[in-house]
């Protein structure tokens, strides 16, 4: 299961190395659809790159300081600046290149 973080502990995870952020909610359907893609890549990108997401419905304030307005919304971080943003539901060929370029 991803580590679902929130405003308390997001500053601290995005500055301990690269970080994909998986802004979603519970009732997004292609948020359900790319959750297995990410469970498994967080495995093979162990210890390179942290997977985690952030549940748009509980966490309205990084949601609004990131201007996410639709879902699935994917931020990249490297050194705690925001490198690359994707909308909607990817690919595993296309999140694996993501992780790749941020590694």
């Amino acid at each position: 299961m991803l580590e679902v973080i929130t405003s308390a502990n997001f500053d601290e995870v995005i500055n301990s190395g690269p970080v994909l952020v998986d802004f979603y909610a519970d009732w997004c359907g292609p948020c359900r659809m790319i959750a297995p893609i990410l469970e498994e890549l967080s495995e093979v990108y162990k210890g390179v790159v942290r997977i985690v997401k952030v549940n748009i419905n509980d966490d309205e304030q990084l949601a609004k300081r990131y201007q996410i307005n639709s879902i699935p919304n994917l931020l990249a971080f490297k050194n705690g600046e925001v490198v690359k943003q994707v909308i909607g539901f990817q690919t595993k060929a296309n999140l694996i290149n993501i992780l790749d370029e941020i590694k």
